[in-house]
């Protein structure tokens, strides 16, 4: 046994056991007792930072003293009780002296509690409590903490788990090969726990195997190793003795046998994937929650790599609390989890092949248990000192001093980390609180006194029922209750009590002065002089002056006029003193709550209102609040609001001063508002106010931008050499909405393949970015898309025509292919000529044909002119009005109709003077057709075109010149055929204008011409609505219905 002992307290108890006293010694009695005074007063500071350790073997035999306080740590050891509080049953304490003994029941290191889930090496302990009451004084008792650290003794003989130890060895195992052998249990721990291992062989076995010991993770482990060459036909098991010993004095040894069984080869073992497994499992998982899994692969195949997941080296705690899949490996929770009682788990898994000489590995497993907010706390109650408890309940005198302890109040929690920290309160209005005992508790173990706070008085309570409640951190927080019950004892402290403590009475502003307010009246139990009472009045300065009392009635006036609106409440005490001596004295709170009349009218806040609202609210729609106030107070100060010039527009909620619209707002139509708003109180009279309010609509993005020019159905025309970077066109839009909701943006949403055109998103100009080749000469349809920066945006859309060409010669077919777009669908692009691949292809073929044509045609009039001339040989010349010579002009035989008829088809498409504008313009004569036929009067060729138009409409036919892209005759003036039926050729007007009605049946109609614009059938399927915009010649009068404005040139 050893202990910490103060050599000067062993000298001064020695010195009191002597006999008889020198003359020395009686001089030191002045001295020892000053001294012991000393220590008297520094037991607090001594016990509150002072920890008592000490160290005791286990097992050691009753009545044996482990430590002595007074002696050992210098505490008193006359007049004061040692009691043990915590340590029982295996300890008691000496009431005089403080020493600790052994009791009957006997310390097992391996038994205690505390002590069963300790890791090799770490220390075991025994705590105990003293309390130390000073007999003397009657002090409030002190807490004295200790430990005593119990030293293991070797009491525990190792052992192996089984009494047959099993090891399977193949047979072509290498000299050298080390097998694990199970290791041996022993209780005891440090130098009592297994020291070694030997291994005893018979002659078969001695040169075969040899036993060696590893330090595997601070235990020793044996292994097996083999020296020799094995042979399972000659010898297939060996039996051989394996001894453990601790290392105790004397030692403890057993033994156990060792079959060994050769197996034949297997020559793959499992190997793990880790040599370490660690998991974290939370108590209390329920039965089946996977915790890990363990996988160790074989390289073997068929059964030598099948592996079968066994626990090795595992506990009954660990084989009971957990499952192990033999064939997965996963872990598992098979019984209740509770870290309370285990807080972490280490075993190892072995795999092993189903070869017929199976191999194996070992792999260390670790769990931790998390622990999980499942114990709510423990509050032990019990007396403490003097004060003793019986039934839940204690005794004390109403006299004691304030911070007297009451009880000793432990709190713990098994729990750990912030599931275990406690906070501990006392419950309710009672004159009690907790004050730490000591200062070497933990979070989890805790320990107060239960002492007062205030002096107890039992007239006032005569008991009272102290509530504790205990809460922990965890999430959820857990707490517990516990109760205890205080008796007070009666002593002669009577003071003069008020009949209500606190009284409240209302009194009317404006009164009068020296007006009854109230009476107050005090009671003593006491008797006599003592209960003869003087009444007087204590104020705060403000009030000072304002009220007086009566000594002897206890009325209370009121000296000054009152006004509410400066002050709505007066608070002062009125003191009740009694004639004793000394003097008692009670109080009373008197509270005056200054009654309202109406003497305030309504006020706004504001003078005036401004509020701004978005346009398109929906009626009954907040618009703003009002704020108004009236200093008075109750029905006075209940305000009325209400609209004045009230048109139906406006309404007003009473109580909330929220304005509301009955109307829906249009910016555009009205953007400002003005009313009046009246407030009236529910005083009698009433009062009023008015204030006046605006109403601001502001603008919302409710109107789309509106295209104001180009209108859909008008058209630009753009000459080929047109440059690139030219403005060719603009969109103008307006929107009648106001800020960014009328800031537009512009852009080409469709219609532009060729990314010919761009368009500005600013200022809406169009431009030509490339250079206009032939495939890009026809009509081009853009859509513009004009999109405000409201948010929701709104957009309108416009159709930006151009007509890409050299002339606009042909304005019917123009006209008409403007009117096909406007029915066209806006997905479907259109731009430039779509004839003009498939043109090209069959441009040679026509050029071979016209050349054919041509050479055909100047034989013929090769033939004529001929024939011409020797006819004006012989005559002076054509006379106008004289019948022609019969061979020539009359009408030919029915047998020469034929070859005649075919030389007026080759004679009827002379080439043009232009070759290169016949090349330009084939798209559009190939949508035209004319026929040459001769006429039934005379020979000479007409040009027949056959039209549907009603009348009124433009004729190509008659307004085209003859430089015009169509088939065309040079006729001679002095011809016959120069006829009156020709004029309206020779007639054309000088310049090339296209002359239209405003007829419906002039453009957009599906019916047409033969030489008109056909399209492609069923290649549109919707109707768009187009406005026919034509450009009126100079004389033609206009139609009824039609609508002319300027064609862009």
């Amino acid at each position: 046994m050893q202990t910490s002992l103060d050599q000067r307290a062993r000298g001064r108890h020695g010195a009191q056991r002597r006999p008889h006293p020198t003359p020395l010694q009686g001089r030191m009695k002045p001295l020892a007792s000053c001294l012991g005074l000393w220590l008297l007063f520094q037991l607090p500071a001594l016990v509150s930072g002072t920890r008592v350790v000490y160290k005791v073997q286990e097992e050691q035999p009753p009545n044996t003293l482990i430590g002595s306080l007074a002696s050992d740590y210098g505490f008193p050891d006359v007049g004061h009780l040692y009691k043990l509080e915590v340590g029982a049953p295996y300890l008691r304490v000496d009431g005089k002296t403080g020493d600790i003994y052994t009791t009957e029941t006997s310390i097992d290191r391996e038994s205690l509690r505390d002590c069963q889930h300790t890791l090799p090496g770490q220390p075991c302990f025994l705590e105990f409590e003293v309390s130390i009451t000073d007999l003397i004084l009657s002090n409030s008792p002190r807490l004295l903490e200790g430990q005593i650290e119990v030293l293991d003794i070797n009491d525990n003989t190792p052992n192996f788990a089984s009494p047959v130890l099993t090891l399977s060895i193949p047979e072509n195992t290498n000299i050298g090969t080390l097998f694990p052998i199970p290791l041996a249990m022993d209780r005891d721990s440090g130098p009592n726990g297994v020291a070694s291992y030997e291994l005893t062989a018979g002659p078969e076995a001695q040169e075969l195997f040899g036993l060696q010991v590893a330090e595997d993770q601070d235990e020793k482990q044996p292994q097996l190793i083999v020296m020799g060459n094995l042979d399972r036909e000659q010898w297939d098991s060996y039996d051989l003795t394996i001894k453990v010993q601790d290392g105790g004095n004397p030692p403890r040894a057993s033994s156990a046998l060792l079959r060994i069984t050769i197996l034949d080869v297997n020559d793959n073992a499992p190997k793990f994937e880790k040599a370490l497994y660690e998991a974290e499992l939370s108590e209390n998982s329920p039965v089946g929650h996977s915790v890990l899994q363990v996988k160790a692969n074989d390289s073997d195949q068929g059964a030598n790599a099948e592996i079968d997941y066994s626990f090795h080296q595992a506990s009954d705690m660990v084989r009971r609390l957990l499952r192990l899949d033999r064939t997965t490996g996963l872990i598992t929770v098979q019984g209740p989890i509770d870290r309370e009682d285990i807080n972490i788990l280490k075993f190892s898994v072995m795999a092993k092949d189903k070869g017929a000489n199976p191999k194996s590995a070992r792999t260390q497993v670790v769990v931790t248990i998390k622990d999980m907010n499942d114990n709510a706390p423990s509050i032990e109650i019990r007396g403490i000192g003097l004060v003793t408890h019986q039934d839940g309940m204690a005794n004390i005198s109403e006299d004691v001093p304030v911070e007297t302890a009451v009880a000793l109040v432990q709190v713990s929690d098994r729990d750990e980390g912030e599931n275990a920290v406690v906070t501990c309160v006392v419950a309710g209005d009672v004159p009690f609180q907790l004050r730490q005992a000591s200062e070497t508790g933990s979070d989890s173990k805790k320990k107060y006194f239960l002492q007062t706070t205030t002096p107890l008085d039992y007239e006032s309570v005569k008991e009272y029922t102290i509530e504790i409640v205990a809460v922990d951190s965890g999430n959820p927080p857990l707490s517990s209750t516990n109760s205890l019950k205080v008796q007070v004892v009666d002593v002669n402290d009577n003071a003069p009590v008020f009949s209500q403590s606190f009284t409240e009475v209302a009194f009317p502003e404006n009164n009068e002065p020296d007006d009854l307010v109230m009476e107050v009246s005090a009671s003593d139990a006491d008797s006599g002089s003592n209960a003869k009472l003087v009444y007087s009045l204590v104020t705060d300065p403000s009030s000072k002056g304002s009220f007086t009392i009566d000594p002897d009635s206890g009325e209370i006036r009121v000296k000054a006029v009152l006004d509410r609106e400066q002050r709505e409440r007066y608070e002062f005490l009125v003191v009740a003193a009694d004639k004793g001596s000394p003097s008692l004295k009670g109080t009373a709170s008197v509270a005056i709550n200054v009654m309202d009349r109406n003497d305030n009218d309504p006020k706004f806040m504001l003078s005036g209102y401004n509020f701004s609202v978005m346009e398109n609210m929906p009626p009954l729609s907040p618009v703003g609040m009002v704020t108004v106030i009236d200093a008075d107070k109750g029905e006075n100060a209940r305000i009325q609001l209400s609209v004045e010039q009230d048109n139906g527009d406006f309404v007003i909620q009473n109580g909330t001063g929220t304005i509301l619209s009955s109307i829906s707002f249009d910016r555009e139509q009205q953007s400002t508002y003005t009313f009046r708003l009246k407030a009236v109180d529910g005083g009698d009279p009433p009062r009023s106010a008015y204030v006046g309010v605006t109403i601001n609509v502001l603008d919302e993005n409710d109107n789309a931008p509106f295209i104001t020019s180009p209108s859909n159905a008008t058209y630009k025309h753009i000459l080929p050499h047109t440059s690139p970077g030219q403005q060719v066109s603009k969109v103008k839009a307006e929107d009648i909405d106001s800020g960014v909701n009328a800031e537009l943006t512009y852009s080409i949403t469709g219609g532009n393949p060729f990314e010919l055109f761009q368009i500005s998103p600013h200022s809406g100009d169009i431009t030509l970015e490339k250079e206009i080749l032939r495939k890009h000469h026809g009509l081009h349809r853009l859509v513009v898309r004009v999109n405000d920066k409201g948010k929701p945006s709104r957009h309108g859309t416009a159709l930006v025509h151009f007509y890409v060409n050299e002339t606009l010669a042909n304005r019917t077919l123009l006209d008409t292919l403007v009117g096909h777009s406007l029915d066209t669908p806006l997905d479907i692009d259109i731009a430039g000529d779509p004839e003009y691949e498939r043109s090209k292809q069959r441009s040679n073929i026509l050029f071979g044909v016209i050349a054919g044509i041509v050479a055909v045609t100047l034989v013929i009039v090769l033939v004529i002119l001929v024939r011409y001339c020797r006819q004006r040989e012989a005559k002076s010349g054509y006379q106008a009005g004289k019948k022609e010579t019969k061979d020539l002009y009359a009408p030919k035989q029915a047998s020469k109709s034929s070859k005649s008829k075919s030389k007026v088809k080759k004679s009827k498409s002379p080439k043009p003077p232009k070759p290169t504008e016949d090349e330009e313009e084939t798209g559009l004569q190939k949508s035209l057709k004319f026929n040459l036929m001769n006429d039934s009067v005379s020979d000479s060729p007409r040009i027949h075109l056959p039209l549907n138009y009603p009348p009124g409409s433009p004729d190509l036919g008659r307004h085209y010149r003859s430089n015009s892209p169509l088939p065309s005759i040079q006729l001679q003036p002095q011809s016959p055929s120069a006829s009156k039926k020709h004029q309206v050729v020779q007639d054309l007007p000088a310049t090339n204008t296209f002359v239209g009605t405003g007829d419906s049946n002039s453009t957009g109609s599906e019916q047409y011409s033969d030489y008109s614009y056909r399209t492609n059938p069923q290649k549109y399927t919707n109707k768009q609505v187009g406005e026919l915009i034509l450009r009126p010649a100079a004389a033609p009068p206009l139609h009824q219905g039609a609508i002319w404005t300027e064609v862009w040139e």
